[in-house]
């Protein structure tokens, strides 16, 4: 794989997961990196942001399109 580079700071697992899954259907080769820290029991990462999403710089585009797509459906939901 061609190096990665910071595409994503996720807020939480279940919107890390869901794009994760779109993603591997769209045969988009991408990271999940939590920030989890056993040193802390992961209170830091509940308090701030979940993680990161890494992908080659070429897929940057179609990822952030995907992910503004979730959160438009996220904020429809959420307002019906």
């Amino acid at each position: 794989m061609e190096k990665t580079i910071r595409i994503l700071i996720l807020n939480n697992e279940v919107e890390a997961r869901l794009l994760s899954e779109i993603l591997t259907e769209r045969k988009i080769p991408h990271i999940l990196k939590s920030y989890h820290d056993s040193a802390y029991d992961g209170l830091w990462q509940t308090q701030s942001c979940w993680g990161q999403l890494e992908a080659i710089e070429k897929d940057k585009e179609e990822i952030l399109k995907i992910y503004n797509e979730l959160l438009q459906q996220k904020m429809e939901t959420d307002n019906s």
